[in-house]
């Protein structure tokens, strides 16, 4: 059966370390991520589109910006947390390690539940260093 695809791409910016990890992304540091978002169907719409570029835009960037764009993104478990908190430092807490796995599977979770039929979520967390994320 053909499947049409469309993506879009969205950037922001996040902290985050890693839990229990020997290398360097143990100790707090930021990523300009990309994020690219699939968005399938069967059908096209009366004007031929997947879906209006601007309609993914705004259901993604809107959760994003408004959850994970310049917090930082730690493990709930982590140490830091309640100093941080303290101080006022915008936080997003994940039950799992922040790892760049498990901000796209929060991301292909959140937007889905809001309606999006996306397909897949890959975040680069680098230029050369990028995690997919999709359910079959």
């Amino acid at each position: 059966m053909p499947v049409h695809k469309v993506t879009k791409t969205i950037d922001f910016c996040y902290g985050h370390r890693l839990l229990d990890y020997d290398g360097k992304c143990r100790h707090l540091h930021g990523h300009n991520g990309l994020l690219e978002v699939d968005v399938t169907s069967e059908r096209l719409d009366g004007l031929g589109m997947v879906m209006d570029f601007t309609d993914i835009r705004e259901i993604v960037k809107g959760w994003v910006d408004a959850n994970l764009d310049h917090r930082m993104l730690l493990s709930r478990r982590d140490p830091v947390v309640p100093m941080l908190q303290g101080i006022g430092e915008p936080l997003y807490l994940l039950d799992d390690n922040p790892t760049a796995e498990n901000i796209a599977k929060l991301i292909f979770r959140e937007v889905r539940e809001q309606g999006l039929q996306v397909s897949e979520v890959r975040l680069w967390e680098t230029p050369n260093s990028y995690a997919t994320y999709r359910e079959d």
